[in-house]
């Protein structure tokens, strides 16, 4: 079960997009181990006992054989804010944009799973500061403002600002006034002496009340495994162009061996602060953001 950047009908609207990617993921629901997430039914909760009789919708029971009571727009239980980081670095690799582009959709259908859900969604893009913020609200005509908001962001140009995600997290931390799910996308990569900074930030939001997921999305080949063609290349800095000749072997083993210990860092910390870190690669399926939001959501009830 699965979607890649490169299954999707990318002529379509983000919209369309985002329709087709949730419909294809609760279609493999039906047929996976997850089935019991009450996802098939837009206005629709599972039937808990001791609820009122007086909202069961009689005609899905017969069509189901199970118990579900209809879900009204005004019943929204839960606020979500999407942060997606749209600094230089997720624009790697440079010829596909792979890393904003996942995110951008993912978030995209996430969105849109949300509405059906008669949820309450917003969104954040930032660099080294906000640079896009909409409220949480779960009306079609804000969903509509979001999409649009989205697609304007995948068609420009990257802001020529380096990243700052521990600023930019505190700043939400204070922005959202009641408690929310927060889901982030970003690649969480910073200047090696501000990563203290970021867990303190993540830290403001659990203080704060808020659920947090972190996606922590990057191209697993290149930038963790550090594979390229054994020859000199030449790297260039997508955040402050600084540019380096080197051939990738020799420093494979000194770069492997530092990015896993500040992947296994970051992880270790989101645990120690019940954050749910989930390690994404740009190039794979969009299904295993949609399951783990699931996951989340089912938890905070």
């Amino acid at each position: 079960m699965g979607s890649t950047l490169a299954e999707i009908r990318q002529s379509a609207s983000l919209e369309l997009m985002a329709k087709q990617l949730v419909e294809g993921f609760i279609t493999g629901l039906h047929k996976s181990p997850y089935h019991g997430f009450s996802v098939e039914f837009a206005e629709h909760r599972l039937y808990n006992e001791g609820q009122s009789t007086r909202h069961i919708d009689w005609k899905v029971f017969a069509r189901t054989d199970r118990l579900y009571t209809k879900q009204y727009e005004e019943e929204t239980n839960l606020r979500c804010l999407l942060v997606i980081d749209g600094s230089p670095s997720m624009y790697y690799p440079k010829e596909s944009n792979a890393k904003i582009k996942f995110s951008i959709y993912a978030g995209a259908a996430l969105a849109y799973l949300l509405h059906k859900q008669r949820d309450a969604v917003g969104a954040c893009i930032f660099s080294d500061r906000v640079d896009d913020f909409t409220p949480i609200k779960s009306s079609s005509v804000h969903l509509n403002k979001l999409f649009t908001l989205l697609e304007n962001r995948l068609q420009g140009q990257p802001p020529q600002r380096v990243t700052h995600v521990a600023h930019v997290l505190h700043e939400i931390a204070e922005k959202i006034h009641r408690r929310s799910l927060v889901i982030i996308f970003s690649d969480m990569f910073e200047e090696t002496d501000r990563h203290e900074e970021i867990f303190k930030a993540l830290q403001h939001l659990k203080h704060n009340k808020h659920e947090v997921l972190l996606f922590h999305i990057t191209d697993h080949r290149t930038e963790l495994g550090f594979e390229f063609a054994d020859r000199p290349h030449e790297f260039i800095d997508l955040e402050n162009g600084e540019k380096l000749k080197l051939n990738p072997s020799d420093i494979k083993e000194k770069y492997e061996t530092q990015l896993k210990t500040l992947h296994s860092e970051l992880k270790i910390r989101c645990h120690q602060l019940k954050i749910d870190f989930v390690s994404v690669n740009a190039n794979q399926h969009y299904y295993e953001v949609l399951q783990a939001y699931l996951i989340k959501r089912a938890k905070v009830r």
